[in-house]
């Protein structure tokens, strides 16, 4: 597991009231199917991806299946590492094939920019991790499938030290010159960096292709942690954080949806309760048109002292998480918006203006400050649980009240976090069932 714990340290500033807040945030890193949901489907099993960069067709297996998204959704994290150890692949899949879990969410490409299987596909050459992951992760999924067990594809997006070693003019600049790096040493491609986005849909294409039933996105975001004042982002064409991160959000959908590709995307918890972008150019509203599923990150332990009243936020599981996502709801499912949007109409309302000298009082058109949205159903959210002691242990009292807060507020779906992969509240919480 070396590389791994900790990756998701992250440092960002945000808009508060009237004021900002700097927050250290270290995002650490069943229900039984019923018959029509357990059993396997090849739904586009023979879709013909686009054609890849040299005007090729790549095939596709005939005999790779897709196993429909279970409703509700209980799933487990695995990493790169772990997903390449027989001890770790045994113990996991036992915990999902004994408990009502029924999900889990592997790692594809991690914060080294790497894979975790080998491919032939042009597009993606050199890019296959040495270190971890597993060679046979086709098998690996078909043994998963045949314990009707859902396979999740975890890719990090521009958090990409190993493309942009590869392009270091796609990259996030630094003032002074060079490639900007986070204080973990790793850099990050510039959001918008548009031949980068073809590399992510590749990725995307190939991992369905061997047998992944849903993609799930992270660190589709700027960067946070680091040196932020020398940052330059040298392809954003003049546009803001989160119209660059939306236009992002938009050609993926466009490229993946035709092939009936399930998709879902990480963001941070705060985007639940700021309409702000929090500095990283993340939006809850536009993000929503164009994932099947949003997973927002609500530990408890990564929001500041203070959030919404609790000095104490590690003591007060429950309702940060059922605030969160009581917010994530209402938002949602919600026809209006303050946060405006490629998908979102400006809502306008008649103002009577008093007319001078004698004149009649006219009428005209303004801004009411509210935006129409569609409204989406609240099964669209999954929140991201946390079961890992951070910066205190994560007790099972705490993780069952973390799922309890999720169900009271209409959600019966979530993933689990835990980086080290042992999940060791988790499984007290499941046993006790």
């Amino acid at each position: 597991m070396k590389g791994n714990k900790g990756r998701r340290a992250q440092r960002i500033v945000f808009a508060a009231g009237t004021g900002s807040l700097a927050l250290l945030v270290l995002v650490g890193w069943g229900t039984l199917y019923s018959s029509a949901q357990s059993i396997s489907f090849s739904r586009n099993a023979s879709t013909t991806p686009e054609k890849i960069e040299k005007g090729e067709e790549r095939p596709v297996d005939p005999n790779v299946t897709h196993i429909k998204t279970p409703v509700p959704m209980k799933a487990i994290y695995m990493s790169q590492c772990a997903a390449g150890t027989p001890s770790f692949r045994e113990d996991l899949t036992k915990l999902i094939d004994t408990t009502e879990l029924n999900s889990i969410i592997i790692d594809i490409r991690d914060y080294t920019g790497k894979i975790a299987f080998p491919t032939d596909n042009p597009a993606l050459a050199g890019m296959t991790s040495g270190a971890c992951g597993a060679k046979d992760m086709k098998e690996f999924v078909k043994t998963l499938h045949a314990k009707k067990i859902y396979v999740i594809g975890r890719i990090t997006v521009f958090q990409n030290p190993y493309y942009t070693s590869l392009h270091p003019e796609q990259a996030v600049q630094r003032k002074s010159g060079g490639v900007w790096k986070d204080y973990k040493g790793l850099s990050f491609v510039d959001v918008g960096a548009k031949p980068y986005w073809d590399n992510v849909v590749e990725l995307a294409k190939e991992s369905y292709a061997i047998g992944f039933d849903e993609l799930n996105f992270d660190y589709i975001r700027f960067p946070s942690d680091g040196p932020m004042s020398e940052a330059h982002y040298s392809w954003d064409n003049g546009k803001s954080k989160s119209e660059m991160l939306e236009e992002f959000y938009k050609y993926l959908h466009e490229k993946l949806e035709p092939l009936g590709v399930v998709t879902s995307a990480d963001l941070f918890g705060m985007v639940t309760t700021n309409t702000d972008d929090l500095n990283i150019g993340q939006v809850l509203e536009r993000a929503l048109p164009y994932f099947d599923y949003i997973a927002p990150m609500v530990y408890p332990s990564h929001y500041p002292k203070g959030f919404h009243g609790y000095a104490n936020v590690n003591a007060n599981a429950y309702n940060i998480v059922h605030f969160a996502m009581g917010e994530a709801v209402r938002r949602t499912t919600s026809t209006t918006s303050k946060v405006d949007g490629l998908t979102h109409k400006p809502i306008m309302k008649t103002v009577e203006v008093p007319g001078v000298n004698g004149a009649a009082t006219t009428t005209r058109q303004e801004f009411s400050g509210l935006y129409e949205k569609p409204a989406y159903p609240a099964s669209k959210m999954r929140p991201w649980i946390q079961s890992f002691d951070y910066p205190v242990t994560y007790t099972p009292a705490m993780v069952a009240e973390q799922i309890k807060a999720a169900k009271d507020v209409g959600l019966d779906s979530y993933y689990v976090w835990d980086p080290a992969n042992k999940y060791r509240s988790l499984r007290a919480v499941l046993s006790s069932e």
